[in-house]
């Protein structure tokens, strides 16, 4: 099987070990994984802030950079929901992108039909679901299925784990008081689990709470679910 890598802006930019790691896993489980040079943005952000003419040429660029590809794999709910969702709005050659469009994790356990990638992780790990995924998407129980069948792994429950961590992209910006009290709830209730790392399938949530953990001087740790499946016994994630 040969597909495609959407990386995302946030990736690309900040955290490109989450790209490799997809890859890692993916080549893995026995997949071609192509990276399309011609991607950048998906418009999501001038899309939510209301300017649909800006994004437009944002969309088609996405939509010519993935054409031919059967499946498009993106460690990021929130853009998936960007395509999947409200590429449709922007003409039927967008609205054909949306259904080969696949969150990792979705991608993973819907399209391969695995549940343990072979990953190894002795840590003790609480899971912070983001809304995209977890309403935009509808991610269930996937993510915390492929971290359960991770060897070593020791996966606590995180408290409120359904509520926003506060970011929203540019939410974080316009109420910034506002997202960062909710940031610093969601970093409390991480904390209280004991847990030494925390962990999340979309960096942007990840982003915000690894600035208040850092902030006010916090041992634990963020870390992209990608990264965590991707480590082994040989080679196991840092």
């Amino acid at each position: 099987m040969r597909v495609a890598l959407f990386v995302t802006c946030v990736n690309d930019a900040l955290y490109p070990s989450t790209g490799v790691a997809t890859v890692r896993i993916l080549e893995r489980l026995g997949v071609e994984v192509d990276f399309p040079a011609a991607q950048t943005c998906c418009g999501q952000p001038p899309y939510n802030t209301g300017h649909r003419r800006e994004a437009a040429p944002l969309v088609r660029r996405t939509v010519d950079a993935f054409e031919g590809y059967d499946h498009v794999v993106t460690p990021s709910g929130s853009c998936a929901t960007m395509v999947r969702h409200h590429y449709p709005r922007f003409g039927p050659d967008a609205a054909r992108l949306g259904p080969r469009t696949y969150e990792l994790t979705e991608f993973l356990v819907d399209v391969l039909g695995v549940t343990d990638v072979g990953a190894y992780f002795p840590h003790r790990v609480t899971y912070h679901p983001s809304c995209h995924g977890m309403r935009g998407l509808g991610l269930g129980d996937r993510p915390r299925r492929l971290l359960e069948a991770v060897e070593g792994l020791d996966l606590i429950e995180l408290p409120g784990a359904s509520e926003c961590c506060g970011f929203g992209g540019t939410f974080a910006v316009k109420n910034a008081e506002v997202s960062a009290a909710m940031g610093r709830d969601k970093v409390a209730s991480a904390l209280s689990t004991g847990a030494t790392v925390l962990c999340g399938a979309d960096n942007a949530c990840l982003m915000h709470l690894d600035g208040i953990l850092r902030r006010e001087g916090q041992p634990l740790r963020t870390l992209h679910l990608a990264e965590i499946l991707a480590g082994t016994e040989p080679e196991p994630a840092r």
